[in-house]
């Protein structure tokens, strides 16, 4: 199937590819690994008329230590992010992340811009990277911005980013010494699968009790989500597994799955309360390694 006749603009920068995206308006899509966009086109959900290449812009493939935390370059790909020795090290669940998702193929060319920015409520990148806390940064003609990556996601397809701003990176906090994070998904398939359900936790501990919690959700809401009664039976709590099945069962509580071809609301829901124990318990084993 041929892509719909379009433009192709490859700027060498950030203030040049904003100007563009500015000029352009609605009629323009940034381009970065392609993996959704390109597929959208040939099926003809998408056809914008301008095609605004990053693949020229070096900052956008920067990622190292930034004000305390750690900066991820948006056109990092998901295979750099899977093989990169401080992610491993440091963000762990990030890397678990990125390395189930799709194939290997995919993976060389799928960004980590292109899977936030298609909002796709299973995607792989989002529920790590909400457990560790992420702002993801925006640069348009009008200036820049900073938010929170929860914030960011409006529904399936839809952020809240302006059509002439462009996700710049993802900002994730320091890690405290004594803390972890896992993330795990569940499909029909080990490979080249869509979630049913996929589930990220993260634990810092203090004193022998659980001082910070968060559990994500994904596939199980327009958006993925925190687990709010969840991370609210975490808190205060010495971790054990009587503790750890309550907060699955707050968990899938907290879930919002629907009915579709893949799996039924009901197995969802169940599937949840499954998948937050195990990370859970893999969150609290990294946190005491």
């Amino acid at each position: 199937m041929l892509l719909p006749r379009f433009e192709y603009h490859e700027p060498p920068g950030m203030e040049e590819a904003c100007r563009l995206m500015g000029d352009l308006g609605n009629e323009a899509r940034p381009l970065a690994g392609g993996t959704d966009l390109l597929v959208n086109m040939k099926k003809r959900l998408l056809a914008p008329g301008h095609l605004v290449s990053l693949g020229r812009i070096e900052e956008l493939r920067m990622m190292g230590p930034a004000g305390g935390g750690f900066r991820i370059g948006a056109c990092l790909t998901a295979a750099e992010l899977a093989d990169s020795a401080d992610i491993r090290k440091d963000y762990p669940a990030l890397a678990d992340g990125a390395s189930r998702l799709g194939s290997p193929l995919i993976r060389n060319l799928a960004t980590l811009a292109g899977n936030l920015a298609s909002a796709r409520p299973a995607a792989d990148l989002p529920p790590p990277l909400m457990a560790y806390g992420a702002e993801v940064h925006l640069k348009g003609p009008s200036g820049e911005r900073t938010l929170p990556l929860e914030d960011f996601f409006q529904g399936p397809g839809v952020t809240v980013a302006a059509p002439d701003e462009i996700l710049d990176s993802v900002h994730l906090a320091p890690r405290p010494s004594s803390s972890g994070a896992a993330y795990l998904k569940m499909g029909v398939r080990r490979t080249l699968e869509i979630s049913i359900v996929n589930v990220a936790a993260y634990l810092a501990l203090e004193g022998g009790k659980i001082q910070t919690a968060r559990v994500v959700l994904g596939a199980v809401a327009p958006t993925p989500i925190r687990a709010p009664f969840a991370e609210k039976a975490l808190v205060d709590a010495s971790p054990s597994p009587e503790l750890f099945a309550r907060a699955a069962g707050e968990a899938a509580r907290d879930a919002k799955p629907i009915d579709d071809f893949r799996a039924s609301a009901e197995y969802r829901r169940d599937m949840v309360a499954v998948l937050t124990r195990r990370a859970l318990e893999a969150a609290l084993e990294r946190a005491r390694a």
